[in-house]
């Protein structure tokens, strides 16, 4: 199925690694001109130069603090100067914030808050004007499927992610309108190098006959009860690929979807 995406404009917020990175790869294999926002220079460095080599016929990485209303606005005015438009906007970025209730202080609050929801309203405003100037225009927001599935450990990530998904709802409906559709996409349990570093801290599971992803599943399904059905953790570019499409021409009569991709735990 061709997806339409081929020369067309899409920024990924959040884009250097885990999930992020596996959509600007995929995007860049689809022949889209492809915008990375993160920050760290180093990083964004390599990734301009792999789209490049994936295919998109404009890779840029640009140095972004997405909790900083200025520079996320600089960067899309830059954006505005080199493309005139955008049609897609996916935003990765999210909080690390993570403890009981009883270890959270008010100030780790405030910063799931502004990581997990106020990037994505940063990003969502500033784009705006471009997306409106757009031929067709999606929104993909990455939430967690831990919106549904309650985690005591993880309340303020889960909190913020949660706040993301119903502002990405009201956006859907305060948007359609104008052509710009937008879509939350839940994952569960992916590899990402955030999972992966819990999972090295963790006590291993211990059947030594697994492999990395049930291995990894396994811890997870015992430390944050995150079981599935399909027995084994994801992997980002299985999250990338409906994300993907979701920004993709055919996309066209979804809006206001909050969508899970977790190896089934929604029966």
């Amino acid at each position: 199925m061709d997806l339409g995406l081929s020369g067309h404009a899409a920024v990924v917020a959040g884009g250097t690694r885990g999930i992020g990175r596996a959509v600007a790869e995929l995007l860049a294999q689809e022949g889209c001109r492809v915008a990375v926002l993160a920050r760290t220079e180093p990083e964004l460095r390599a990734v301009e130069e792999e789209l490049g080599s994936l295919g998109s016929p404009d890779s840029i990485g640009l140095p972004c603090d997405l909790l900083d209303t200025g520079e996320v606005e600089a960067a899309f005015s830059f954006l505005d100067e080199r493309w005139g438009e955008i049609n897609a906007l996916v935003n990765a970025a999210g909080p690390d914030t993570m403890g009981d209730l009883e270890d959270l202080s008010d100030n780790d609050w405030l910063d799931a808050f502004d990581h997990g929801v106020l990037t994505t309203v940063r990003t969502v405003r500033a784009a705006l004007p471009l997306l409106r100037k757009a031929t067709y225009a999606r929104i993909v927001n990455v939430a967690s499927t831990a919106v549904r599935h309650q985690e005591p450990s993880l309340i303020g990530w889960t909190a913020a992610k949660a706040a993301m998904t119903s502002a990405s709802k009201n956006l859907a409906r305060a948007l359609a309108s104008d052509g710009i559709l937008v879509n939350t996409v839940c994952p569960g349990a992916v590899m990402t190098p955030a999972i992966e570093q819990l999972v090295g801290e963790a006590d291993p599971s211990p059947d030594a006959e697994e492999g990395p992803l049930e291995a990894a599943y396994a811890v997870m399904q015992r430390d944050y009860g995150a079981a599935n059905d399909i027995g084994r953790i994801g992997l980002p570019e299985e999250v990338a690929a409906l994300v993907v499409f979701l920004c993709s021409v055919p996309a066209s009569y979804i809006a206001g979807a909050t969508i899970p991709v977790d190896g089934g735990t929604d029966f």
